[in-house]
């Protein structure tokens, strides 16, 4: 194997750190506009949940691109879909709460992922960066609202 195959490609290395930002938007909302703490939380929510449906849909694509897609693994591609939709039905007014599901929901993801077969190699590092940028701004965020 080349350095080369094991390096992360600078474009996914870009757009996957700049898709944290919105992970900490509460962080800075809170630090520098107090008064829009509960709409950054709201959408720091949404947009995890939109995160956890583009990791799911990741191993879907993963999954389905062979002959014969294991049924299990497409099913389960659907979980992170699904979670992050039942986090925001279920949580809706209790942001911090929202928030720490979220960051445990991010990390059963990527402990998943970890696991996956047919992935570059320098997959893993990069979730691994990405979810704790992640994780942390949303337990940061938790922290930002007032209970």
């Amino acid at each position: 194997m080349t350095e080369k195959a094991h390096s992360v490609p600078q474009a996914v290395q870009v757009f996957g750190v700049l898709g944290i930002i919105p992970f900490w938007s509460l962080a800075l909302a809170a630090w520098l506009a107090p008064g829009w703490t509960g709409v950054a939380a709201v959408v720091e929510a949404a947009y995890a949940a939109l995160i956890l449906s583009f990791l799911g849909g990741a191993r879907w694509g993963l999954a389905v691109r062979e002959a014969a897609p294991n049924p299990v693994v497409v099913g389960l591609a659907m979980t992170p879909t699904l979670a992050g939709l039942t986090i925001l039905i279920f949580t809706h007014g209790q942001g911090r709460l929202a928030l720490l599901f979220f960051a445990a929901a991010l990390m059963l993801s990527w402990g998943w992922d970890l696991t996956a077969k047919g992935l570059p190699q320098w997959y893993a590092r990069l979730r691994t960066g990405l979810t704790i940028g992640a994780v942390g701004g949303l337990c940061v965020g938790a922290l930002q609202i007032a209970q």
